[in-house]
């Protein structure tokens, strides 16, 4: 049940009828719960245990360290009087190693399986190529494995909430239903987001009224979604899927026009899934965090990652970005490269001091890339991203010193047009790794941009991709529509897209949403004999 399947758009529509109508408001979270198990259940119900398992150990766990932490209070304020302030010390040193222990056992459980399922072939076969060509005579057996619907989403998702409750940000929940829904709430399943307990939790709990504007703006965002992924994505992905084939068959430029086509065809997937999710959620009065902001006008490749996948990289910052950078291992590292006499010079002062940060950058982004796939290229797209960062971090004050001796203005629109473009180069190379099927073939890849452009030879490779040119013509019309849209989303960054509509007169905003709609029953990919394309994050 794909979310662009008309059975998914009927199991909503029941499950917003059911939770309207049901007539306990405050136990209108149990709809959800149900809608939400159904759809696992239709989804992957071989999986159903994986996500059943999670959610159990980590409702068990939570409780456990929620009451280490009023134990350990309630003592201390017992002892208050009698006990020495090293005493204090001592004891809430002990309780910190306990719930640290506990907290380890969920975060080894939990993503020791994910690791397990999603990277157990990957590195025996990693290792079985390194003993031969030792000639060792050992190797490890390949498994036939399969990844659980959503594993990686609701695995960060649940291990983010017991690391809250450690660190007493949040308390356990003591229904283990409720939990329940919180882990599998049906619209951000499948690819995301991922949500932060505090944000979402009490908006799935507390029972929400109808509102129309809500259901409006929430239908708004959906028919958006649908048009990124039937009208743009899902047609781009054909000539995409034929390229990748027969990887080899291609020149260099054939493989340039399929790279930039990734880049609109990746972003009109994942952005269009997340739209149909965050608007789902609305329709029922449940407003989830933003994943997108405009990427690809980023500045910066620091900042296009803080637009691209906003609750990934949310979740990295907190969970792990902040404890590797503020680690003692690195604040002693940074202290001490400071009291050198390298330190004391101008360059190495700033080194020392961005050291966490950019050390900090460049493993985060190594999680990046492995959690992107099992495979050699995509611990390449996470060195490489994470690589750019820290030299970025580290060469700051050399490229400021340079703007500044060229006198050039900052703001000037020339100049913010070069950072964007340079900054998308800079995407691009990375999407290479995506795009090829190995990491070897990427290199060979980046070879061909420069060695094997030919362009007669290109275009008719291009041509026998799977798409006519009414086709291309579609593409390039649905991707400016994003553009002109992304454009005046960027200049009103205050205000949505649908708040701007509501502005408009009556007949503007019915014709275009009529065109909308038009678009996408007679322009989107779908119908008897289609297989539609999966979102591609599903896979990640």
């Amino acid at each position: 049940m794909t979310y662009t399947s008309l059975n998914f758009l009927f199991f909503v529509l029941v499950t917003v009828l059911v939770y309207f109508l049901f007539p306990e408001k405050k136990l209108r979270w149990t709809v959800l719960l149900a809608g939400s198990l159904f759809f696992y259940l239709v989804a992957g119900y071989k999986f159903v245990a994986f996500i059943l398992f999670t959610t159990l150990s980590t409702y068990l766990i939570a409780l456990l360290i929620n009451k280490i932490s009023k134990n350990s209070n309630a003592t201390l304020k017992s002892k208050k009087a009698e006990w020495s302030r090293d005493e204090k010390k001592k004891y809430k040193n002990k309780i910190k190693i306990i719930k640290r222990l506990v907290m380890a056992s969920a975060l080894v459980i939990n993503f020791g399986i994910l690791a397990f399922l999603k990277y157990y072939n990957f590195f025996s076969g990693s290792l079985n190529d390194i003993l031969g060509a030792f000639s060792i005579p050992f190797s490890m057996p390949t498994l036939q494995l399969f990844l659980p619907l959503g594993i990686s989403f609701y695995t960060f998702q649940s291990m983010g909430y017991i690391v809250d409750v450690y660190r007493e940000k949040t308390e356990a929940q003591k229904n283990p239903l409720k939990l329940l829904l919180f882990v599998s709430f049906f619209p951000q399943i499948v690819q995301g987001p991922i949500s932060i307990y505090d944000q979402l939790a009490e908006q799935l709990f507390e029972g929400h009224s109808f509102d129309f504007t809500r259901f409006k703006y929430g239908c708004e965002l959906i028919l958006w979604g649908f048009f990124k992924k039937l009208v743009v994505a899902d047609r781009a992905v054909i000539a995409i899927t034929a390229v990748t084939d027969s990887y080899n068959s291609y020149n260099g430029t054939t493989l340039t026009f399929t790279v930039l086509l990734y880049a609109l065809q990746l972003y009109a997937d994942f952005s269009g899934g997340i739209d149909i999710s965050r608007g789902v959620a609305q329709i029922f009065g449940i407003d989830m965090i933003e994943n997108f902001k405009r990427p690809y006008f980023s500045k910066s490749i620091s900042e296009y990652w803080r637009r691209w996948h906003i609750s990934l990289g949310a979740w990295l910052k907190n969970y792990l970005f902040y404890p590797v950078a503020m680690s003692n291992v690195f604040i002693n590292a940074s202290k001490k490269m400071k009291s050198t006499k390298f330190g004391s010079t101008a360059a190495g002062a700033h080194i020392a001091k961005v050291l966490p940060t950019s050390v900090a950058s460049l493993i985060v982004f190594l999680v990046v890339g492995v959690w992107h796939g099992a495979s050699w290229k995509y611990v390449a797209f996470g060195l490489w991203n994470g690589l750019i960062i820290m030299i970025s971090i580290l060469m700051q004050p050399l490229f400021d010193s340079a703007v500044d001796r060229l006198r050039i203005n900052r703001s000037n629109f020339f100049f913010v047009l070069f950072q964007m473009f340079r900054t998308f180069l800079v995407v691009l190379v990375g999407y290479v790794f995506d795009v090829a099927p190995s990491f070897s073939q990427a290199m060979r890849t980046f070879g061909l941009f420069f060695t094997d452009q030919n362009f007669s030879v290109g275009w008719s490779q291009i041509s026998e991709l799977g798409l006519g040119k009414k086709d291309f013509l579609v593409i390039i019309l649905g991707g400016l529509v994003i553009f002109i849209a992304s454009v005046i989303q960027e200049r009103n960054a205050e205000t949505t897209l649908r708040q701007l509509l509501d502005r408009r007169p009556f007949i503007v905003r019915f014709a275009l949403l009529f065109v909308a709609v038009i678009a996408v029953v007679v322009f989107g990919i779908y119908g008897s004999g289609y297989n539609p394309a999966d979102f591609v994050y599903m896979q990640f």
